[in-house]
């Protein structure tokens, strides 16, 4: 049987590969944040217009307008974007409206940083709003390179090891 000394020991080296796990994957994965936007028809304007937010990015994202009407259209010019930082300092919340919007056009607003790329679509008739919201990760940094089962692995290590001294 081991001794309580032992017990200690492998106890506080589980906790630290467990941590510098946690570290590795903080660095490896970046500190970022990412929201899919939601697109809405914006009520409070004079004119149609369209509302397209997102909650959490960082870094600050670009935001472009498209159209499947007008292709290749610049809509710098009739949209307005803000990024106003969110209760924890950290991630800002992503506001873009898009003004003079036809109707029975398809819009997509497209926020992108060098992690992700976030779209949200919607269409606007006399009689419905149709809406579609995709994420899609951009840089391989950002996606989970601790398998569920390699994080197993390093928690069972010790594990093992405290055993064997059994």
């Amino acid at each position: 049987m081991a001794s309580l000394g032992q017990v200690i020991f492998w106890s506080i080296i589980s906790i630290i590969i467990i941590l510098a796990g946690a570290i590795a994957f903080i660095i490896g994965f970046g500190i970022s944040a990412f929201s899919i936007p939601e697109v809405n028809v914006d009520y409070n304007a004079s004119s149609e217009s369209l509302r397209c937010e997102a909650p959490r990015w960082f870094p600050q994202p670009t935001v472009v307008w498209a159209s499947q009407v007008d292709q290749g259209a610049n809509f710098s010019e009739v949209s307005n974007t803000s990024f106003e930082l969110n209760s924890e300092n950290v991630t800002m919340k992503v506001v873009s409206v898009l003004y003079n919007v036809t109707i029975n056009n398809t819009y997509s607003c497209m926020i992108e940083n060098n992690i992700a790329k976030a779209t949200g679509d919607i269409k606007v008739t006399d009689s419905e709003i149709k809406r579609r919201s995709h994420l899609q990760l951009l840089n391989s940094k950002a996606s989970l390179r601790v398998s569920a089962s390699s994080a197993i692995d390093w928690v069972l290590l010790p594990l093992c090891f405290y055993l064997m001294l059994k």
